[in-house]
C-alpha cells in the first residue's frame, strides 16, 4: 500500500511530505530561510500549533519565529518551565516548598524560592549552569493531556496545592500537562519543543529573590543587561505581600474567595486599602507646602481620571482647593499633528502637545493670573476657549493629568521644587498560580475593551487592533520615564478580573473568526475560563473599576 502524502505549502511553495511528518522536521528544512528560530507554526490561517504536531492533509502552514509577539511570548513561558525544572533539580524536590515567578521586571521576570534552601549566588550559580546543561542535551518538552480531575489529584501529589485549587474550577474535561524527564508542570500557552530553544537568558541575585533577563523581541538572540528600577519594584513587592495578606495571590484563591466567603467584605477592603494610599499621597503633597503642579501620567486604562478626582477630594481634606488640568486640551490643531510611520496621525508623541502654550498657561495660573483655558474639540481637530477665566488663590493646585507628565520636557519652564510627580499604572498582583503569570498589559488590555465598547461604541476587535500601537507609545513615552516619580500608584484591584469577565465575555465572543485579533480574543476567553465571575453590585460608586464598568459617581 503506497505511502499517504500531504502537500504542504510555505511561503508560496508547495511540497509533498509523508503523512505524520511533524511541522518541526518542516520547520528544520525551512528554518535558513528565517533570521530567528521558529518555534511555533498557524496551519491554514488562524490554526495555531506547537511544532510537535504533526501533518495529517493538506495545508499552508506559516511560520512563528521568537521575533514575533506569540513566538516570543512562548519563549518565556518556556523558559519558567526550564527555570522551575532546574531550580528543583539544583536543589532537590524535597527541599523546594515553592518557586513563584512574580511579575515583570526590567526585561525579566522577579522569582523567590522558598524552602530548605539558601538563595545566595552560589545557588544561583548551580541554577545557571544546570539550565544550560538541559539546554545543550536538548532534553524534549513533551505534552500529555490528562482528565481534569487526574490533574486535580496529580498536583495534590506533587505538592503543587496552587495548581490543584485552579483545576478545581475548570469546566473543561481535560488538561495539558508538559513535562521534562520525571517534572511534570502546568503552563497557560504553547511552549517550544525542547530545551535547546531557550539558548538566552541571565540570572541576576536581586532583593529578596533574582530575576531572570531574557532578550526582547526585536532582539530574540540578545540578553540585555539588568537594569533595577527600586521605585517600580517597591511597589510591586507591596503589591505581592498585600495579595498575601488577603489570602488572594492566585486565581485559585480568588476563586476560593468567591465561592466560600463574603465578597462584598472582599471587595471593601480592596477599595479601603486604595482609598488609605489615596489619602497619603495627598497628605505627603500637602506636607510639601511648595507642591503647586500635580502631574500624574501612567499608561492606557490604568484609571488616571478618576484617580484624578479621588485624589483631589483628599486634597481638599487637608485644606488645599484642586484644579484638574487635562494635557489632551492642548493637543495641537489637527493639520499640525505629526505622522507615524504608517501615515496616521501619532497623537501619542510629545510634539502632538503645544508645550510652549501649556506652559505659559501654567505660569500664569501660579501667579495669580486670570486665565482662559482650553478644550480642545476631537471632531473638529481644533482648540476653543472656556468662556469663563480661571484664576487660582493662594491654597489651590494644578492637578494635571496626561501621558507626557513625568517628562521633564512637557513642563520644563515650570520650577522642579513647584512639581510632584505621580505614576499610576494597574499593577496586576494576581496571577493564574505560581509559575504562570497575568501580565499588567492584559489586565489593562481588558479594562480598555470594556471602556471603549461602553463609552466608544468600539468592538473588541478594534481595540485589540489597537493596542500593539498603544503599548508603542507607552514604551516610548511613559515608561522612560515612570522613576522620576515621587510617589506611585498600584490602581489594580485584586477582585476586578472577577467582576470585568461579565463584560469583556461577550464582546470577545463577538471577534469575528476570519479577522487577525480572533485568536487575541480567544486567548483572552481561554483566560477567563479560570475565573468565577462575580457581579458589580458590591463596587463602590468611586471604585476605579467604575470608570470602565460605568456607574460611578464622577463624570469620566
Amino acid at each position: 500500500m503506497a505511502e499517504r502524502t500531504c502537500r504542504v505549502t510555505v511561503n508560496g511553495r508547495t511540497k509533498e511530505y509523508p503523512a505524520g511528518t511533524s511541522y518541526r522536521e518542516i520547520a528544520e528544512e525551512f528554518q535558513p530561510e528565517f533570521a530567528h528560530q521558529i518555534v511555533l507554526v498557524f496551519v491554514d490561517g488562524f490554526h495555531l500549533q506547537e511544532l510537535g504536531k504533526t501533518v495529517q492533509k493538506d495545508c499552508e502552514l506559516r511560520f512563528v519565529t521568537t521575533a514575533d509577539p506569540i513566538g516570543h511570548e512562548a519563549y518565556k513561558r518556556s523558559m519558567c518551565f526550564l527555570l522551575v525544572k532546574a531550580v528543583h533539580d539544583v536543589a532537590g524536590h524535597d527541599r523546594i516548598e515553592r518557586v513563584r515567578i512574580h511579575f515583570s521586571l526590567d526585561k525579566g521576570y522577579y522569582c523567590t524560592v522558598s524552602g530548605r534552601v539558601e538563595l545566595d549566588e552560589a545557588f544561583l550559580e548551580k541554577v545557571d549552569a544546570r539550565m544550560r546543561e538541559i539546554c545543550r542535551e536538548r532534553m524534549p518538552v513533551r505534552k500529555r493531556s490528562i482528565h481534569t480531575d487526574d490533574a486535580v489529584e496529580l498536583f495534590h501529589e506533587l505538592g503543587m496545592y496552587d495548581k490543584e485549587r485552579l483545576f478545581e474550577y475548570r469546566r473543561v474535561s481535560k488538561v495539558n500537562i508538559y513535562s521534562m524527564n520525571e517534572f511534570q508542570d502546568y503552563y497557560y500557552g504553547y511552549m517550544v519543543p525542547d530545551a535547546g530553544y531557550l539558548k538566552y537568558f541571565s540570572l541576576h541575585l536581586y532583593d529578596e529573590g533574582f530575576v531572570i533577563q531574557m532578550p526582547v523581541m526585536e532582539h530574540p538572540e540578545e540578553v540585555p543587561a539588568f537594569h533595577t528600577s527600586p521605585k517600580l519594584f517597591h511597589v510591586l513587592k507591596e503589591a505581592v505581600e498585600w495579595g498575601d495578606c488577603q489570602g488572594i495571590d492566585t486565581v485559585g484563591a480568588l476563586n476560593d474567595m468567591v465561592t466560600k466567603n463574603d465578597m462584598r467584605e472582599v471587595v471593601l477592603v480592596q477599595e479601603a486599602h486604595q482609598e488609605r494610599q489615596i489619602g497619603e499621597i495627598a497628605k505627603q503633597i500637602s506636607e510639601r507646602g511648595d507642591a503647586k503642579y500635580i502631574l500624574i501620567a501612567g499608561p492606557s486604562s490604568s484609571g488616571k481620571t478618576t484617580f484624578s478626582h479621588r485624589l483631589s477630594i483628599q486634597l481638599r481634606v487637608n485644606g488645599l482647593c484642586p484644579h484638574p488640568i487635562e494635557v489632551d486640551n492642548y493637543f495641537v490643531d489637527r493639520e499640525h499633528t505629526p505622522r507615524d510611520e504608517n501615515g496616521n496621525y501619532n497623537f501619542e508623541c510629545l510634539e502632538a502637545i503645544d508645550i510652549e502654550k501649556f506652559n505659559e498657561d501654567m505660569e500664569a495660573l501660579i501667579k495669580g493670573k486670570e486665565v482662559y483655558l482650553p478644550i480642545f474639540d476631537f471632531k473638529t481637530g481644533k482648540r476653543k476657549y472656556e468662556t469663563r477665566p480661571k484664576k487660582l488663590r493662594a491654597h489651590d493646585i494644578l492637578v494635571i493629568e496626561g501621558i507626557h507628565c513625568l517628562n521633564p520636557k512637557l513642563t520644563e519652564s515650570m520650577r522642579d521644587e513647584n512639581k510632584f510627580r505621580i505614576y499610576i499604572s494597574a499593577l496586576t498582583q494576581l496571577n493564574i498560580d505560581e509559575h504562570n503569570r497575568i501580565p499588567s498589559r492584559d489586565g489593562r488590555l481588558i479594562r480598555r475593551l470594556v471602556r471603549d465598547a461602553r463609552t466608544r461604541g468600539s468592538s473588541a476587535a478594534r481595540t485589540i487592533a489597537m493596542w500593539p500601537s498603544v503599548r508603542r507609545g507607552e514604551e516610548e513615552n511613559i515608561f522612560p520615564f515612570q522613576e522620576q516619580a515621587d510617589v506611585m500608584f498600584n490602581s489594580s484591584l485584586l477582585y476586578e478580573l472577577a467582576v470585568l469577565k461579565q463584560y469583556v465575555e461577550p464582546l470577545l465572543f463577538a471577534v469575528d473568526r476570519d479577522s487577525e485579533e480572533y485568536l487575541e480574543a480567544k486567548r483572552l476567553l481561554k483566560f477567563f475560563d479560570y475565573f468565577v465571575g462575580i457581579g458589580s453590585e458590591y463596587v463602590p460608586a468611586n471604585s476605579l473599576l467604575r470608570e470602565f464598568i460605568g456607574g460611578g459617581c464622577f463624570h469620566v
